[in-house]
């Protein structure tokens, strides 16, 4: 069964759940979608209160689905799909109500990034993130490196992002990644008591908190996915790019340029 995205509302409380467990919840352009039109759905209802955004299976998500790589039936160019997928993230900020992920096993690549412009993160024990995306020729290019930079600086972004290396859930949280490390089995628990608390709160507190927050960053995370969006475009039309692929398709090093 292909996979799919599911939004149940309870309450006050709406929850977004990747359930494609097969494939540790890799997004393809159907979920794309999917997950596009929950969000839209939500930016446009006032009686949500908070939003929890969990996955089903072993993983959060994995990323994006490799196998749906180079599938794409429109006419589409590449920069106009990364404009759709920026656009279609970017509801996040648009919906009234707080979001908060609640992630276990892997988040990764693109996935990773789509939790890290949410409101919070929490995380159950033995979670891992990862940005990989430098050692498949590429860049991040959903905003997660600006928002890793406000949270931790230059120095761990380029070290996750130039080295592609996993990082566990307790160097997540030393660095403010994610809030709350808890045992698997209290993850959905701790998430909806979270949602609980907040969707208790007088609903105008709320709001002006996150814009206070909201303020402070999201600016610059604007900025650097507009820089993303002209520099991957540019990547995938690139001298390196096309050796890359070239490389690893004779199984041979590849021979680099800068170009």
């Amino acid at each position: 069964m292909a996979g799919q995205v599911h939004l149940d509302v309870d309450g006050p409380i709406a929850t977004l759940t990747n359930d494609n467990p097969e494939k540790h919840n890799a997004f393809d352009d159907d979920m794309d979608a999917q997950l596009f039109a929950a969000l839209g759905e939500l930016k446009g209802r006032s009686d949500i209160r908070a939003v929890i955004w969990r996955g089903v299976g072993k993983s959060w998500s994995s990323g994006r689905d490799v196998g749906s790589i180079g599938t794409n039936q429109t006419d589409l160019t590449h920069h106009e799909l990364m404009s759709r997928g920026h656009r279609g993230i970017q509801q996040l900020w648009e919906i009234d109500a707080p979001v908060i992920v609640a992630i276990q096993g892997w988040a990764l690549g693109g996935s990773f990034q789509r939790a890290l412009l949410c409101d919070l993160r929490i995380c159950a024990e033995g979670a891992r993130f990862m940005l990989p995306e430098v050692g498949h020729g590429v860049i991040p290019d959903t905003g997660g490196m600006a928002v890793l930079h406000e949270m931790c600086g230059a120095g761990l972004v380029s070290d996750l992002v130039l080295t592609g290396r996993p990082m566990s859930a307790e160097e997540a949280l030393a660095h403010g990644i994610v809030s709350r490390v808890v045992p698997a089995e209290e993850l959905d628990a701790t998430a909806r008591a979270m949602a609980e608390k907040i969707a208790a709160a007088p609903a105008v507190t709320v709001k002006l908190a996150r814009r206070v927050i909201s303020h402070l960053s999201r600016p610059s995370i604007r900025a650097s996915m507009d820089d993303e969006l002209i520099y991957q475009t540019f990547l995938n039309k690139s001298d390196d790019f096309a050796e890359f692929k070239a490389a690893r398709a004779e199984e041979r090093d590849p021979q680099y340029r800068g170009s």
